[in-house]
């Protein structure tokens, strides 16, 4: 359904018989409602300016498997990973879910977002979730929230990616969340 703009309604009298301009006018009112522009379930929805919704998803994706890496910059693991595709406005709410573990004590590794298509934003430790070994076996599961606030409007991709300072990261069960806004 495309946009049609919300329009200032007068007050009406008893007795008034409300014309076709004013009756159309309601419509496209009705129209411009959440209820009016939903198209699946699950959704939500944002304003988009004065008087103006527009529904967006909230999509998810889980990857298992045990990966590692040795990178100290951001990058994939060998099952890449998880990504997640969506229609966003100028932000987004990402939650970044993984269990982390390094072999090496007082090392760092790192769960970063990358964001790709219409906007393009590296990964980088200031929003990333971090975890530091001080003891052996050490391992850790967290979540952490990113409010991207610069979007470019339109498809935007969504993708976890990793790196530690040194020795061996390991990353499993990771969930990437994405709340389109």
């Amino acid at each position: 359904m495309s946009p049609i703009a919300w329009t200032t309604l007068p007050t009406y009298s008893d007795g008034n018989v409300l014309t076709a301009a004013q009756m159309n006018a309601i419509a496209a009112n009705i129209n411009e409602t959440a209820p009016a522009k939903a198209t699946a379930a699950g959704r939500i929805f944002v304003s988009t300016g004065a008087n103006a919704v527009a529904e967006r998803v909230i999509d998810s994706t889980v990857v298992a498997t045990a990966e590692t890496t040795v990178s100290t910059s951001y990058a994939a693991l060998a099952t890449a990973g998880p990504a997640v595709t969506v229609t966003t406005g100028a932000r987004a709410l990402v939650f970044l879910t993984a269990l982390i573990a390094n072999n090496s004590i007082g090392q760092k590794s790192y769960v970063g977002c990358a964001v790709s298509s219409a906007t393009t934003i590296a990964a980088a430790d200031t929003d990333a979730m971090e975890f530091q070994v001080y003891g052996s076996n050490a391992e850790f599961r967290g979540t952490t929230a990113i409010l991207y606030k610069t979007l470019t409007p339109g498809s935007n991709v969504f993708t976890m990616q990793y790196r530690t300072t040194a020795g061996t990261a390991t990353y499993t069960n990771r969930v990437l969340t994405v709340i389109a806004l």
